[in-house]
């Protein structure tokens, strides 16, 4: 489970995070959504220890990670796969380098277990035989499935996702966010994603918080959010319909 008390985070004087509570529970598909510049990728860098908040508590499997110095983090960061808003991949090596890297880095494994594991990952993505082509040679949507395949090579408990769908057309969006749901429920993932992408996210999400000027303006399920009779959030479903 992870519970974020009271966070907060200033950057040159202007709050972005503005008294942050929630609770994802264990195996959930956690949805944040709001608008640009409403403090979802801040969020989500709190979430990883790439930031520190002014002020607050993150607890991830009854730790405070706030206090953590980098040796801990480190450890603690074994169990996350992150999703990168633009698939950061590295140009100059192959798939399935990109796809080694994380495993030669946190694990002992030989390279025949590599090989099996990295087979394995571009299976659930469906990207079969891609090993040897590099990110140039690839879609957008593609390059998005190897970086979808490198967060979880590892069987992560905890999958952190950065605008998966940005930048893709609607067809590409909607075959990767029905992925990301996939692998969620068949590895038992606790899954978040930050998105404006409502048309993708909001009917697969187990529940859905909503962000506004760094603060939870609703959060619940997508019923309860339909539901909703703040003025603010019907807007916001208005103008994306679900």
């Amino acid at each position: 489970m992870i519970q974020i008390k009271n966070l907060i985070k200033y950057f040159d004087g202007k709050k972005v995070l503005d008294d942050i509570n929630l609770n994802i529970n264990t195996g959930q598909f956690f949805t944040l959504m709001g608008g640009s510049g409403q403090g979802k990728s801040v969020f989500l860098q709190h979430i990883i220890g790439l930031l520190k908040p002014d002020k607050g508590s993150i607890y991830i499997d009854g730790q405070d990670i706030v206090p953590l110095k980098e040796k801990n983090l480190l450890e603690i960061r074994r169990n996350f796969g992150y999703l990168f808003q633009e698939g950061a991949l590295f140009d100059y090596m192959n798939i399935y380098d990109n796809l080694a890297l994380p495993v030669r880095e946190h694990t002992t494994k030989d390279d025949r277990e590599i090989s099996i594991l990295i087979k394995k990952a571009l299976e659930e993505v469906e990207l079969s035989g891609i090993e040897q082509k590099f990110p140039s040679q690839l879609s957008v949507g593609m390059r998005k499935r190897v970086g979808l395949a490198r967060a979880i090579i590892l069987q992560p408990k905890l999958l952190l996702c950065d605008e998966p769908t940005s930048g893709l057309d609607p067809a590409t969006g909607y075959a990767i966010s029905c992925l990301i749901l996939k692998l969620c429920r068949e590895l038992k993932t606790t899954t978040i994603v930050v998105t404006h992408d409502v048309i993708n996210f909001f009917d697969i999400s187990d529940c859905i918080a909503i962000i506004h000027e760094g603060r939870i303006a609703a959060i619940g399920t997508k019923d309860e959010i339909r539901k909703s009779e703040d003025e603010l959030i019907r807007r916001f479903v208005i103008n994306h319909p679900i």
